[in-house]
């Protein structure tokens, strides 16, 4: 598949002079969806769920930013609180029609990370084209599988950006010297964010399990519901530790761990990158650096990799289904016709 370059005109524009001024910085092309017929069914069928997802990325631009842009603990306390009511009250409630512009939410932080800002896009579009290919009713079960296993042979060859398809360590995440910050800080915001990731990867087990369309719909409702639960009494009614792929859709997993794989990854980087930012520990003047090797670390599937068994054994160690959120299929409630009652009763004030 061949790689859409946005800068491409630019730098046969500026010619050698772009080359002098890049060296050293970031490279900025862009790889696209893999193309098909399939893409955008997901937000035709269940725009509920898809434009939720305009505003977790939204929320997780943000947090970079304020984490990186206030330095001090207090500050940046005071300004994830207002953005955790924000989010909380308006924007998952009224969420944007169209994708974010994360760089606009996010540009210091961007500019300090372009390579991990650019590896989480490439991840969340594997994630929202198996979405958009669970929700075309036209294909047969089985062409669906064959067709996201080549969705993930398409995201893989992106090597640049490409998560490694095997499990990590979860002690990445939890065991080094800038570990488990965030979490401690901001209790709140760090619970939505896994309720984010709950549902991200929970959403399709109904979309498996469900025989009809009619099912399928009933069920992505009823993950909605138990998502804006989550949100009611926060954090204790948020997940207690990071969701695993593996416990949390078990059916996706089984049927294409490499994805799973990924997106738990993915998701360890979240709150990886969370922690380096939050953390007094890791210097400003070094934070992209920490942030580069973690990212290089999680792209080497040779290094601190969990055997099979591990992983889908480490959800039952971390404490089971219930820690991580609940089960996403199986639920039986249908989301709010209002979901502004679903979310927190304080309002957002400008």
């Amino acid at each position: 598949m061949r790689a859409i370059t946005k800068p491409l005109l630019l730098a046969l524009a500026l010619g050698p002079a772009l080359g002098r001024q890049a060296v050293g910085q970031d490279r900025r092309n862009e790889q696209f969806y893999y193309p098909g017929s399939f893409n955008w069914m997901f937000l035709r069928n269940y725009p509920e769920a898809a434009r939720l997802f305009n505003a977790f990325d939204y929320g997780h631009a943000v947090l970079y930013e304020r984490l990186y842009t206030r330095r001090d603990s207090a500050l940046a306390a005071a300004a994830l609180e207002r953005e955790y009511r924000y989010l909380t009250t308006d924007l998952l409630v009224r969420p944007p029609r169209f994708a974010v512009v994360e760089e606009a939410i996010e540009p210091t932080y961007a500019r300090v990370a372009w390579r991990a800002k650019m590896m989480f896009d490439w991840a969340h579009v594997l994630h929202r084209q198996i979405y958009d290919v669970y929700a075309d009713e036209r294909r047969a079960e089985a062409e669906k599988d064959a067709l996201i296993e080549r969705l993930t042979d398409y995201y893989l060859s992106n090597r640049r950006l490409a998560f490694a398809p095997v499990a990590k360590s979860m002690a990445l995440m939890d065991e080094q010297y800038y570990s488990q910050v965030f979490r401690r800080r901001h209790p709140a915001f760090n619970g939505l964010i896994w309720a984010y990731h709950w549902l991200q990867v929970g959403l399709y087990e109904p979309l498996i399990a469900g025989r009809t369309p009619d099912e399928r719909k009933a069920g992505v409702n009823a993950a909605l519901a138990r998502f804006w639960d989550m949100l009611r009494e926060p954090p204790a009614s948020m997940p207690r530790v990071m969701p695993m792929t593996a416990t949390v859709a078990p059916l996706f997993t089984e049927r294409h761990p490499r994805a799973a794989a990924i997106f738990d990854n993915l998701h360890m980087m979240h709150d990886i990158i969370s922690d380096i930012l939050a953390a007094d520990t890791v210097p400003r003047s070094r934070k992209r650096e920490v942030i580069y090797a973690a990212l290089d670390e999680f792209q080497d599937p040779t290094r601190n990799v969990m055997s099979r068994d591990e992983w889908l054994m480490m959800g039952d160690m971390m404490g089971g289904i219930e820690a991580m959120g609940g089960p996403a299929a199986g639920l039986l409630r249908p989301a709010p016709a209002d979901t502004s009652r679903a979310a927190p009763q304080h309002r957002h004030e400008p």
